[in-house]
């Protein structure tokens, strides 16, 4: 990512509201319940298409975290989750889920989807443009003119004025927006599934990578909390699945179980939610960082809770095509991601380190944080 790129420092929250909405949405995915029936080719191609796309942003996003974790720019600080944001956050998704469900019975489908397009529409060209702004800066050619702009809001004078927003961006992010944009309108105004999944692993990659947990704990208790609130409203309600099938907005992966017949224009589709990758995706990458700090030269735990994910995300689909039922996804990922990484400390005698690892929060890092450590 450059450190010029002028969508940096939006996402983080604009990702947040978008995960309280979206942290459930998988679990009926590889769950959507359709009366087509795929050909054991489709529903074989649909699914190992999802497992795909999820180990994708998992992976490269936890790579980035670390370099996201390490970088003094302003615009690239990561927004850190802490073990009482944790405790809350089902809380607010269950509200939010419910909220909407009520929007759903309540309003016209049509112009609730409507507002949301537009609303993910924006943030979706963000999410994407600085996803993809590192391959850009290094397909350009090193003639590009890479000229330096920096957009700024102030109010008041003198001693009292004050910064509203300040942007500093280059050429090449504004070549990423552009390309960014043309994603966007194709989804707009066609709502393709392709666009959509291009925006879905946009967010996906973004929350990451720049939505850290303090530390190991914290990521129990976020996952334990979703854990409850994922089985809840599948297996306990009907919410989750109606606001899955009426939300038309990419907070989901999708992939066409008759795109052997129809080519690209099938439409009947298996999913996977974006919570379903974010949320096992943010304590992955915390153990990358853990991984790194030990300074061993290995990814052990990476690499075991990664296998985990897979390992989860299988079991969740053999089950859901098994019973023929939607299925709460982390009931499966969130026993396998915390399991088999606690586990494997246990054995290298390595538990009581990894419990103690901690990050900073968005609030103490900064320039002066080390100094100040040195101090105390």
């Amino acid at each position: 990512m450059s450190a010029a790129d002028p969508v940096s420092e939006s996402v983080p929250d604009a990702l947040s509201e978008a995960l309280n909405a979206s942290s459930g949405n998988g679990s009926e995915a590889l769950n959507a319940t359709v009366r087509f029936t795929a050909t054991p080719e489709g529903t074989a191609l649909a699914y190992g298409s999802l497992l795909f796309m999820a180990l994708m942003p998992i992976f490269f996003g936890a790579l980035r975290s670390v370099r996201c974790s390490r970088s003094k720019n302003g615009g690239e600080m990561p927004e850190t989750i802490t073990s009482r944001d944790a405790a809350r956050f089902p809380i607010i998704a269950s509200c939010t889920l419910f909220g909407l469900y009520l929007f759903f019975k309540v309003f016209s489908q049509e112009y609730i989807n409507l507002l949301l397009s537009l609303y993910f529409f924006v943030l979706g060209v963000l999410a994407l443009s600085h996803t993809i702004s590192p391959l850009v800066a290094s397909v350009l050619p090193a003639s590009f003119p890479n000229n330096p702009y920096q957009l700024l809001f102030t109010q008041g004078t003198g001693e009292d004025k004050e910064e509203i927003l300040n942007y500093e961006f280059d050429t090449k992010s504004l070549v990423c927006l552009v390309l960014s944009s043309v994603v966007g309108v194709w989804y707009l105004f066609k709502k393709h599934w392709i666009a959509n999944n291009l925006f879905g692993l946009a967010f996906a990659l973004n929350g990451v990578e720049l939505l850290h947990l303090n530390n190991v704990s914290t990521g129990c208790i976020l996952l334990g909390g979703l854990f409850v609130y994922d089985v809840f409203w599948v297996f306990g309600t009907n919410v989750m699945v109606t606001v899955a099938k009426s939300f038309e907005a990419p907070i989901k992966l999708v992939f066409p179980q008759d795109l052997l017949e129809k080519g690209l224009g099938a439409s009947n589709f298996a999913m996977l939610g974006l919570g379903d990758i974010v949320i096992p995706g943010i304590f992955i990458a915390l153990l990358l960082r853990f991984d790194v700090s030990l300074k061993k030269n290995t990814r052990t735990y990476f690499y075991t809770s990664f296998v985990a994910y897979i390992f989860g995300l299988v079991l969740t689909i053999f089950i859901m095509h098994t019973f023929k039922h939607a299925q709460p996804a982390l009931l499966y990922l969130v026993p396998a991601c915390v399991g088999f990484p606690v586990v494997v400390a246990l054995l290298k005698g390595e538990l009581t380190e990894m419990f103690r690892y901690e990050e900073e929060t968005s609030e103490e890092a900064g320039p002066d944080s080390e100094a100040e450590k040195k101090d105390q």
